[in-house]
């Protein structure tokens, strides 16, 4: 069942600089064009691209945070435009997002009490003191942070990167969401406990029925925790599907090349296989498809117009113009 669903989303904002044009403005900055993705009850998804493709952006489009310059996000089918006051709120306790650093995302004069018994009273899930020690209790028991007694009245100082992450996830937690938006969730973390964080959000999805979306730039680990994974590029998704099967036969050239990059001790990459440019200006991207000027592959066509939805089958699709001319009789 599809929870939380974004339809054509499209956010530009304003650059910050840069040359004005004829009415005194400044170009906008294209970061998120025409994005559609679901998500499904029990189930992990992957948004995975390079830093700047516009992923944190989707991100915040669906938990609300931007408002979208055009297309609707849906809760449980229903459109939703929640930006502020009860509204808002409402939303906010059902879909719940999880930043990247977890430091910066709890208050550092406050303790893990605090933090995890604050959600609970906002959304009136508490009737007394003892029942919210006891539910504070229980979310650090979800999350492993055992016992619970060591931890309660430590300040987010005292804790380790890991220990950090598992507060703001069980603060999350704690206002009962039905989706879960995770946005680099381990990459601030030591690669020692990385899988630790990421075996308990998976945990959750599946004991809890939550739809989460894991945001990442490491389609290697996006490989092994989601069951479907899109790839998104200079503010446009370009490929999608079941995670084993995008992995072992990506068809955009794009999506090659970030799993040719994913580390691998068995590889040996030549140094010129990993030179293939930066990614566009989102003020005056490409023309056609984004990625032609980087593709190794390029057609004529690709500088020309952008490549139409390529169904490949069995969940799968690209926009891809080799892709739509291979399956062309």
């Amino acid at each position: 069942m599809i929870v939380l669903e974004g339809r054509n989303l499209t956010k530009h904002f304003t650059a910050a600089r840069g040359p004005r044009g004829r009415l005194g403005r400044r170009p906008p900055v294209r970061a998120v064009e025409d994005v559609s993705i679901a998500l499904r009850a029990g189930t992990v998804s992957a948004l995975v691209g390079e830093s700047g493709c516009g992923k944190s952006t989707v991100a915040r489009l669906l938990a609300q945070v931007y408002p979208a310059t055009s297309g609707e996000v849906l809760l449980r089918g229903e459109p939703v435009r929640a930006h502020r006051g009860a509204a808002f709120r409402d939303y906010r306790r059902q879909v719940q997002l999880i930043f990247q650093d977890p430091f910066a995302s709890l208050n550092p004069f406050h303790r893990v009490r605090y933090h995890l018994a604050r959600p609970l009273r906002i959304h009136g899930h508490v009737r007394s003191d003892a029942d919210e020690k006891a539910q504070v209790a229980e979310l650090l028991e979800r999350v492993s942070l055992t016992p619970v007694e060591q931890f309660m009245d430590k300040l987010p100082h005292e804790l380790s990167g890991g220990q950090r992450q598992r507060v703001a996830i069980a603060r999350a937690l704690a206002v009962r969401p039905v989706a879960l938006i995770a946005d680099e969730p381990v990459s601030m973390l030591d690669v020692s406990i990385r899988l630790g964080v990421l075996r308990l959000l998976e945990g959750l999805a599946q004991e809890s029925g939550l739809a989460l979306l894991y945001i990442t730039h490491d389609i290697a680990s996006a490989r092994y925790f989601a069951q479907d994974i899109t790839v998104m590029y200079a503010g446009r998704l370009i490929e999608s599907g079941p995670s084993e099967a995008l992995t072992q036969s990506a068809r955009h050239p794009y999506t090659q090349l970030l799993l040719e990059s994913a580390p691998d001790p068995d590889r040996v990459t030549p140094p010129e296989a990993t030179r293939h440019g930066e990614p566009p200006s989102l003020i005056e991207p490409p023309s056609g498809c984004r990625f032609h000027p980087r593709c190794p592959v390029a057609l004529p066509v690709c500088s020309e117009r952008a490549p139409d939805r390529t169904e490949l089958g069995e969940g799968r699709w690209t926009h891809c113009w080799q892709a739509e001319s291979a399956l062309t009789p």
